[in-house]
């Protein structure tokens, strides 16, 4: 199995004024262990994430890359590791297909690992991540952290979309089935 996650309040904690450093990449309690887990167990994991602080000028690809290494580093110490970092470098109004809500991220994803969307499920904190993985059919939850419960309380998710307090919890629920 395939497990897209996104990264700000899914992984680490999100700011309204952007994660821009390591320093600043603060991973959220059992979400590096919940990977670890899902790594241990045979998965592949992939983050795919907007990143528009770079087309803000907020920050520069050496410094989101050096966030990346904070997180591969950290997740390693837990016996864990990402497959890829698919990122959206764009801002809202670039026009790009790669930025989510739109589908460019996980077709990009599903293109490059071979699989179809029922052998892949996504992780989310925001409407717009759910909405990327229903545009390609992949089954979807949504997580309490970050933006979600905002995402909640829009009452815009699709019926079908799950929804479960963190990162752990998710992978709790994927490992028992």
């Amino acid at each position: 199995m395939l497990a897209i996650l996104d990264r700000d309040g899914v992984i680490n904690q999100d700011s309204a004024a952007f994660v821009k450093s390591p320093d600043e990449w603060i991973a959220l309690p059992g979400s590096l262990e919940a990977i670890a887990r899902l790594s241990q167990a045979g998965w592949k994991v992939v983050i795919a994430t907007n990143q528009s602080g770079l087309a803000r000028g907020l920050f520069t690809m050496q410094s989101l890359q050096a966030m990346h290494q904070k997180m591969r580093v950290e997740l390693a110490k837990l016996g864990g590791h990402v497959d890829s970092i698919f990122i959206c470098p764009h801002g809202p109004d670039d026009g790009c297909g790669c930025r989510k809500p739109l589908p460019g991220l996980f077709q990009n994803i599903l293109h490059r690992y071979k699989v179809s969307p029922q052998q892949c499920r996504a992780v989310g904190d925001s409407l717009r991540d759910i909405q990327a993985a229903n545009a390609v059919g992949c089954p979807s939850w949504l997580v309490r952290t970050g933006n979600g419960e905002k995402a909640i309380a829009s009452g815009a998710l699709p019926d079908h979309c799950r929804i479960q307090t963190n990162l752990a919890a998710v992978v709790d629920e994927w490992l028992s089935e």
